[in-house]
């Protein structure tokens, strides 16, 4: 179990992490979610000793870090896919790991035939991929068979094979009782993989429960009916004391707060024709947004948006485009046409 309790880090006058407690548990996928700026990386990093916290503390198993013998084997992190040393092969990456906490030299090529590297295991990490750092990473946090994992953004540069493969492997884990830890913003992933969630804004903690209760307190669900016979469906529903609301645009009633079973049952004992019968519930990523809506930061807007013109040296016809390039094409194009 990871254990937070009261952590802070300020950085001078800036507090990216607020008073923050909460508990990582076995057993399950739990997920890191928070806008830009809202002090997961901090935390994350705090969790492993790689930052002091200006005050508060985090156990890993009851200790801290820095007091685990061979942490390798307690809780395998990646943080960093490229933090690794370039100039040697992924195997003397892993080598060096493994030597470091007593960990038999063929656990190394166990991992790297679990993640799908045995094939470049000699060639030099400098030389990889985005996506086979992020294996090489990932092989470096199993190294020490640990019973806690935690990961930041671990599809970062995977392709669909990649992403499958990271998500039933952070799921079987969990199976087996370990402790999963996982940041990333990638919504559609995290509501395919957690079944937990720690949502932080601003360095402090709005959010830790389940995924499906998070969705459902931070959202809206409702059902969804169309039929032929709109203005009679609402007449009746209105005589059963049900409001609908109309929507034009999509020429749809929307219904809150009513089971789709007794919809569809008062729509049947009037023989009304139903084209469209579902109830609508939001997903992870509008669930998030709506909570952390207070606590974004960084807001972009699109160039040349309504209140947003484009900015000094951009052309006005494009925003995306300097001035001073030919609509044509590039700086490069325009010399390449120019013969040079």
């Amino acid at each position: 179990m990871i254990e937070l309790e009261g952590l802070t880090k300020r950085f001078g006058a800036k507090t990216a992490v607020d008073n923050l407690s909460f508990q990582v548990r076995p057993g399950v996928v739990t997920g890191f979610l928070g806008p830009n700026g809202a002090g997961k990386s901090t935390t994350m990093r705090m969790m492993l000793d790689l930052d002091n916290p200006t005050s508060g503390t985090v156990r890993i198993d009851g200790k801290h870090y820095r007091d685990l013998p061979e942490p390798l084997k307690y809780i395998g992190a990646l943080l960093d896919a490229k933090a690794m040393h370039g100039g040697r092969s992924a195997y003397n990456n892993l080598l060096c790991l493994a030597q470091s906490n007593r960990i038999p030299s063929s656990r190394v090529s166990e991992v790297l035939d679990l993640v799908g590297l045995t094939a470049v295991a000699k060639k030099k990490s400098k030389g990889f991929s985005l996506g086979m750092g992020q294996r090489l990473g990932i092989a470096s946090a199993l190294l020490g068979d640990p019973e806690i994992l935690m990961f930041d953004e671990p599809v970062n540069g995977l392709d669909p094979e990649g992403i499958l493969w990271i998500r039933n492997l952070m799921k079987g884990l969990a199976a087996e009782g370990r402790t999963i830890f996982v940041s990333s913003h990638l919504m559609s992933e995290m509501a395919l993989t957690a079944q937990h969630l720690v949502v932080i804004g601003q360095g402090k903690l709005l959010a830790d429960l389940s995924m499906a209760d998070f969705i459902q307190q931070n959202s809206r669900s409702y059902v969804r009916m169309r039929s032929p016979q709109q203005e009679r469906l609402k007449d009746i529903l209105h005589g059963a004391g049900i409001d609908a609301i109309s929507v034009p645009a999509t020429g749809t009633l929307e219904i809150d707060g009513v089971q789709a079973e007794r919809l569809g049952e008062l729509a049947a004992q009037h023989q009304i024709v139903l084209h469209e019968l579902s109830p609508q519930r939001a997903s992870l990523e509008e669930a998030f947004m709506r909570m952390t809506a207070d606590s974004v930061e960084y807001h972009a807007h699109a160039p040349g948006a309504a209140g947003h013109p484009a900015g000094p040296g951009m052309a006005a016809d494009n925003p995306a485009r300097p001035a001073d390039v030919p609509a044509w094409g590039t700086g490069f194009e325009a010399t390449r046409k120019g013969g040079k």
